[in-house]
């Protein structure tokens, strides 16, 4: 009797076994980017911990900290005035060693078309607050995928969305990943950007105001205190099974906070 082959993506075998630590672009240092920071953080020390490299993470954001950041993301009142990306790197950096770099300019072209400097890494994660940014993000990664280097070589995108109480987190390839023959699985060498597959999803989805909230009373107005958190934690579990198992079944999942379900979402 035939049965059908469970569909999986095998992880590239670089990030299983490489030669330097994972270059990381995490783009985003707000709500839910301040939480992935700490989340990768752990994921560094663990990996480390079982005799990988670890991770590199540089961390984009050109955004300072204002009152309304308190409480619902990761920041502090004496830090206020400061660059988000410089207080959390800094942090981090002191907390576990680390050498991670912090970019205070958005991950953008520049008005000349060219890409930011130091726009290649192996993974980059995206936690922004608006679709237009999501689809510059998809052009570079497009655009830096054909500049052939042997470090830094873009592999992987997660990009991580929220609303009020709602949110997703999806995984896709930068282009295709070599497969192992596999007589028990069904293999899957892509995954589709975030922005060809949900497009007209994630526009739906963008809030009407995006206007900057002024308190951490009117910013709950806009977001739920454990959204962000919530996925987070879902999210950087799917990139830590990269690692662990060096396979997955789910690219990411959709998230619903209010009524607690989850949904995911298979490669195939």
């Amino acid at each position: 009797m035939n049965t059908e082959k469970t569909a999986v993506h095998f992880t590239d075998k670089y990030l299983i076994s490489p030669t330097n630590p994972i270059s990381v672009n995490l783009i985003g240092a707000g709500g839910t980017g301040s939480k992935v920071l700490t989340a990768l953080m752990e994921i560094n020390e663990s990996l480390i911990a079982l005799g990988h490299a670890g991770l590199q993470v540089r961390l984009w954001d050109d955004d300072v900290i204002t009152n309304a950041n308190l409480g619902r993301q990761r920041f502090f009142e004496c830090e206020t005035g400061l660059y988000k990306s410089v207080a959390l790197i800094n942090r981090i950096n002191r907390c576990i060693g680390s050498n991670w770099k912090a970019e205070t300019v958005k991950f953008e072209k520049d008005k000349f078309g060219r890409l930011p400097e130091n726009a290649r890494a192996t993974v980059t994660i995206t936690c922004v607050d608006n679709v237009q940014a999501r689809f510059g993000v998809a052009e570079i990664l497009n655009e830096a995928s054909y500049r052939r280097h042997y470090q830094d070589e873009p592999k992987y995108w997660l990009d991580f969305g929220n609303s009020q109480d709602t949110g997703q987190v999806l995984l896709s390839t930068i282009g295709e990943i070599k497969q192992p023959n596999s007589e028990k699985y069904q293999t899957v060498a892509s995954l589709p950007f975030v922005t060809d597959e949900y497009g007209e999803l994630l526009k739906q989805s963008e809030q009407a105001d995006n206007t900057p909230s002024c308190s951490l009373a009117e910013a709950l107005e806009h977001q739920d205190l454990f959204i962000n958190s919530s996925l987070t934690q879902m999210g950087c579990s799917l990139l830590w099974n990269l690692f662990r198992r060096g396979m997955t079944e789910y690219k990411g999942f959709f998230h619903n906070l209010k009524d607690f379900r989850t949904h995911p979402i298979k490669v195939a």
